[in-house]
């Protein structure tokens, strides 16, 4: 299976990526890949992405990684919504923190439900005679 992904170069503190196609198997390493579809330089903002190679190989089954979604998607390449790829922090009884995974999270409730929930609270404060 193939995955899209950033491969990291440049020199220390001085980040740039290249967008590669490689084997999902195989770890990012410079020079042992299909074919480098594109470049993201964080400090300088500078992006440069070759948009019909990248949908030549989702259409032959290529998986992208969260992060070179999020770019996709910042950069109108694909049509879709970002994806949080931050952790969840929560903090514990005992002062400590510990990381969530987003599938580990707890569900925000929706604004109905939250609304539903004072209903409920203002009917039973109020007496009933």
């Amino acid at each position: 299976m193939l995955t899209i992904r950033l491969s990291r170069v440049g020199r220390k503190n001085d980040p740039s990526f290249r967008v590669i196609v490689v084997e999902s198997k195989r770890k990012p390493q410079p020079g042992n890949y299909l074919e480098m579809v594109g470049s993201y330089n964080p400090k300088g903002g500078h992006v440069e992405l070759k948009a019909d190679r990248i949908k030549h190989w989702m259409s032959m089954g290529a998986t992208v990684s969260d992060t070179v979604h999020n770019l996709l998607v910042t950069n109108k390449i694909i049509d879709a919504k970002k994806i949080n790829i931050l952790p969840s922090f929560v903090k514990t009884t005992e002062g400590t923190t510990e990381v969530l995974t987003q599938a580990e999270a707890p569900a925000v409730p929706s604004e109905a439900s939250a609304e539903e929930g004072e209903d409920k609270a203002v009917a039973a404060e109020t007496p009933t005679e």
